[in-house]
């Protein structure tokens, strides 16, 4: 049985603190992961790396264990105190990230950094379950597009907290700055977040079950405008993140320059262009949504389209400050995707699958696009290098933009369906229907 209430809901007291304070979480997860990317190039030196190997360290090695552990902890989620399975996954992956400063060889740096991945498989899901519990669905995409703000932060405060470490300390130390404080903020979790009410944005409290895995598979499944947007996202993810990966190392090498030569450009532009662009497309989306909710998909198309010649022109930069001035709209376009599937995957699913569901996007999106991405740039770079390629890294990143022409595709289609998929959601949970 669903209990249905048919009344717009009341906010929740304190929401505003609890977004606040899942957002810094984010933040963390992504300095975490940041921190080896912006030290990557010193680390390559001393440990005679690859690119090949870099792509194994900054995807798969991280990706592998997130992704796979992200479902069970989602359902864990689904049914538990998000808020404590939170607390538990930020000591973990804030420990194992103090613990990568000690690393003696590849094998260190890729055991530490599943150890990581281990952590954060226990915080978006609940996270978004939670901020789709406190904010109505005419206002989710601005909220999650706030939270994916921790995605532009992480990138910031990583590259700048990377560079100026290592500048005066070393790579080794750079790692412990980036761990510890997150275990400070995991009590700060624990104590001053309360765990919303299930439903309660939706006018609705569910007082059954929450299905099983399967039961939400097949309904997931069952949702085209779903799996187009999923589709349409993971190829943008593989291309984002090979970028986010080698960004920083393609601009070092083409312009001889140091990490913390690029830490605060780059910082700037992927972390305050991209989380204001974040929140204000994440708006835009929101009032374009009230009126036909197909500009889901579509704001995704439509950015993607737009920021695919800029992004060009970065690897064509004669000069890395005309690279920075062409890297603008790709960084303030660049994160809305991941807010809009978190948003999207909240509005296609049951109540109680709203874990479960998130866990399965960011299975998909780690595994494919984290986890595939820079290792599909690093091996296309390394094969360059061997046939004598002048620029191999730039040239592997040019051949990576394909996969966001296709994107464009497979997010214009997913429209169609989009309105009668989310009916079919809410219609199935007992929720109301947005205006």
């Amino acid at each position: 049985m669903t209990t249905v209430t048919a009344t717009k809901p009341a906010a929740i007291p304190g929401r505003a603190w609890v977004l606040i304070i899942l957002t810094l979480v984010y933040t963390f997860n992504h300095v975490d992961r940041q921190i080896l990317i912006t030290v990557i190039e010193p680390i390559k030196a001393e440990f005679g790396l690859s690119d090949g190997q870099i792509g194994w360290l900054t995807g798969l090695a991280f990706a592998a264990l997130y992704a796979t552990l992200g479902i069970p902890v989602a359902m864990w989620a689904d049914r538990g105190n998000r808020r404590n399975i939170i607390t538990l996954a930020l000591t973990i992956w804030s420990g194992m990230t103090a613990l990568t400063g000690f690393a003696q060889n590849f094998w260190h740096l890729f055991l530490a950094r599943m150890g990581v991945g281990i952590g954060e498989s226990g915080g978006t899901p609940p996270a978004t379950s939670m901020i789709a519990d406190l904010y109505p669905p005419q206002q989710r995409a601005f909220a999650l597009g706030v939270y994916t703000c921790g995605i532009g932060f992480g990138i910031m405060i990583g590259y700048i907290l990377g560079a100026y470490v290592y500048a005066h300390f070393g790579w080794r130390a750079a790692f412990f700055a980036a761990g510890i404080p997150g275990l400070i903020l995991a009590l700060l979790v624990r104590f001053t977040v309360k765990e919303p009410i299930r439903g309660h944005s939706d006018a609705s409290q569910p007082d059954e079950d929450a299905p099983g895995f399967l039961e939400t598979m097949k309904f997931m499944f069952g949702q085209r405008s779903y799996m187009l947007i999923l589709l349409g996202c993971l190829l943008i993810c593989i291309s984002a993140n090979a970028f986010v990966a080698f960004t920083s190392s393609y601009l070092q090498r083409t312009f001889d320059l140091q990490p913390q030569d690029v830490s605060l450009p780059l910082g700037l532009l992927i972390g305050g262009v991209g989380g204001a662009g974040a929140m204000i497309l994440g708006a835009v989306c929101d009032r374009l949504s009230s009126k036909d909710l197909r500009w889901r998909p579509w704001m995704i198309a439509v950015t993607s389209a737009v920021a695919l010649p800029f992004a060009w022109m970065v690897l064509s930069a004669s000069s890395v400050e005309m690279a920075y001035v062409w890297n603008i709209v790709p960084s303030f376009v660049g994160l809305i995707y991941a807010s809009i599937a978190y948003t999207a995957t909240q509005e296609l699913v049951k109540v109680r699958m709203r874990s479960v569901g998130a866990a399965f996007t960011l299975f998909s999106l780690t595994l494919i696009g984290i986890g595939g991405g820079p290792l599909i740039a690093g091996t296309i770079s390394d094969y360059f290098l061997a046939a004598g390629h002048e620029a191999p890294l730039a040239d592997a990143l040019k051949v990576i933009l394909g996969f966001n022409a296709a994107s464009i595709v497979c997010l214009f289609l997913a429209g169609f369906d989009y309105r009668k998929d989310v009916a079919r959601a809410m219609a199935r949970s007992g929720a109301v229907e947005p205006a």
